[in-house]
């Protein structure tokens, strides 16, 4: 083979081809479009996969969280001295759609600052677009607010109030002062609104003949005898608010200890005296066993590593000690609904907690 057929043999080339002289060989023709042409077409790249995506979202709504919001309308309906039911669902689903929104309206709103603290969360690593996340917090917000209208007037105002508190901290007060008590604020008026959408919606069904309501049940309460659950709540609630200020540099001490403080204060208070507002105390079989356990339960979620966050207040364990905050507050709402006179409404908010547990470790809380 000539020196020119032998070298357009090895690049490839088409035009080396054409001008090399004939020997009774045919040429290898090149397609244009190969890929080892200057011509060529580079496939398009694939496109995330379903669980790809599923994933991103997973953590930008924060899913492991989700488990800690159903137990805020069992504790408000145990609060009333009513049994769970159509309005305490209600109320239940209005809650998780207005937590949802928050968690991203949270991430949309601090888009710019994750990026440099938290490239990879959802948004500043590209798996989700900012004006997708806008988009899934006004539709929740509204899904929220359509589902607590159905359980009454009473629970669509309170949800109006808290869908309110929810964007005011995403959007303006999380970095100020006022961040920590808008965030208790919001998780008080959650547990108030399962207290009113129960009430509400037993308000609103069919009584007997002649009458316009049926009659509550014996013991009964209005909603704001769920006033001091939800004090309790929104107090547990700007602790581990205050610590979570520190969970991306740490250093901070005084957070943890504070945090830690008030959550042996709650505990001591849950087992001290009888319920506030004098509703009867939980039968002996149950509430006198499950009660102890249950601030058993909340005592070691939330003290534990808030005592390695103060001991080492690296970022880390400052970061395990707010997703300990996070997931105690469900033994907190077993602990209240149990003291409220309603220690099997507490139990099966406590039966969310594995599911908690284990989900956060796929899924990060925070």
């Amino acid at each position: 083979m000539r020196p020119l057929r032998l070298l357009a043999a090895v690049t490839g080339s088409p035009r080396l081809l054409a001008a090399a002289p004939r020997t009774g060989t045919a040429p290898v023709h090149v397609p244009p479009d190969s890929l080892s042409g200057a011509g060529g077409t580079a496939p398009a790249p694939d496109r995330p996969s379903s669980r790809t995506r599923l994933r991103a979202w997973a953590e930008l709504l924060r899913v492991s969280a989700l488990f800690t919001v159903p137990g805020d309308a069992l504790a408000g309906a145990a609060a009333t001295g009513r049994r769970p039911g159509r309005g305490t669902a209600l109320g239940v689903g209005a809650s998780l759609c207005l937590y949802e929104a928050g968690m991203a309206l949270n991430d949309w709103a601090d888009r710019e600052e994750d990026a440099v603290d938290r490239p990879h969360r959802p948004i500043p690593s590209g798996r989700v677009a900012p004006g997708a996340a806008l988009a899934a917090a006004g539709a929740l917000t509204a899904a929220g607010l359509a589902l607590a209208a159905r359980a009454g007037r009473p629970a669509l105002a309170v949800a109006s109030g808290l869908a309110a508190t929810v964007w005011a901290y995403d959007l303006r007060l999380k970095h100020t002062r006022l961040g920590p008590a808008a965030m208790a604020s919001a998780r008080a008026l959650d547990l108030l609104l399962g207290a009113t959408a129960t009430a509400g919606a037993a308000s609103a069904a069919p009584g007997p003949a002649g009458t316009h309501a049926a009659p509550g049940p014996a013991g009964a309460h209005p909603p704001s005898a769920a006033l001091p659950a939800a004090l309790a709540l929104g107090a547990h609630t700007y602790a581990v608010t205050a610590v979570s200020r520190h969970e991306v540099q740490g250093g901070s001490t005084a957070a943890p200890l504070a945090a830690l403080a008030g959550v042996a204060g709650l505990g001591a208070a849950a087992l001290r005296g009888r319920p506030a507002h004098g509703e009867p105390s939980p039968a002996p079989a149950t509430g006198t066993l499950l009660l102890p356990a249950f601030v058993t339960a909340y005592l070691r979620t939330a003290a534990v590593p808030l005592l390695h966050a103060v001991l080492n207040p690296s970022p880390p364990l400052t970061r395990r000690a707010v997703g300990g905050g996070i997931r105690a507050m469900i033994p907190l709402q077993a602990t209240l609904a149990a003291r409220a006179g309603s220690p099997l409404v507490g139990l099966a908010a406590m039966g969310l907690a594995p599911l908690a547990r284990a989900l956060s470790r796929k899924v990060s809380p925070t």
